[in-house]
């Protein structure tokens, strides 16, 4: 298979949506009012036999936003320290971070034939929150981002390995993981995207992806 025809594979392969891996570390549950403390993704591609692969990484930390809340329990619980010389030099407001990463997205998308992105995250719901809150509170009006839908590898994790939290299931998988390195967004998103990969992978390997494309031909035909 020519590379064209893998660009040409991905854009079928989930409806026109690029997969997109995203992890974010935040100061709380609630979206609205916690601040987005890192934010990180993962692009996708496909090589020429059809299996999914991590592309290219963006990563960030980020100024929470005027008036935010930051729990001392979600900063003891990622380790981030938000008074550090070396984060502070190198943070990033939010509309900025997205700024950055919504751009290589766009591009993704564009040499891959997709329609846009659908975010990919292990407990997708939380990290979709969050991206959507700080969307919507930047005024940014093109996110490539899908609005609501998503794929949760925590889900498809325990589905296929019995697992559902990302460590077990990276390990499950034949992942190493670090748990000292763990709740660092660049670090969570790359197992995760290794951990998505390897679970399409793994059903187009046991022939699930070619019996979806004949039952699709059979309802077009």
């Amino acid at each position: 298979m020519s590379e064209a025809m893998a660009r040409e594979l991905m854009a079928q392969r989930f409806r026109s949506f690029l997969p997109v891996v995203v992890d974010l570390e935040t100061g709380g549950f609630n979206p609205a009012g916690d601040a987005i403390l890192e934010i990180a993704a993962v692009t996708l591609t496909m090589d020429p036999e059809g299996n999914l692969l991590p592309d290219a990484t963006y990563a960030y930390h980020v100024t929470p936003f005027e008036g935010a809340n930051v729990e001392q329990s979600a900063l003891d619980f990622t380790g981030i320290r938000l008074d550090d010389p070396l984060r502070q030099q190198v943070a990033v407001g939010e509309a900025e971070a997205l700024g950055e990463i919504f751009r290589p997205v766009r591009k993704a998308i564009k040499s891959h034939g997709c329609t846009r992105a659908v975010l990919v995250g292990h407990n997708a719901a939380f990290d979709h929150g969050f991206l959507n809150a700080a969307v919507a509170r930047c005024g940014i009006k093109r996110n490539p981002f899908h609005p609501f839908s998503s794929f949760d590898t925590a889900s498809l994790a325990g589905l296929v390995y019995g697992q559902t939290v990302l460590a077990r299931a990276c390990r499950a998988a034949g992942i190493e993981f670090d748990n000292s390195a763990a709740h660092s967004a660049r670090y969570d998103t790359e197992r995760t995207a290794e951990l998505f990969c390897a679970m399409v992978n793994r059903y187009k390997d046991m022939g699930g992806w070619a019996l979806a494309q004949r039952e699709q031909g059979l309802e077009e035909a």
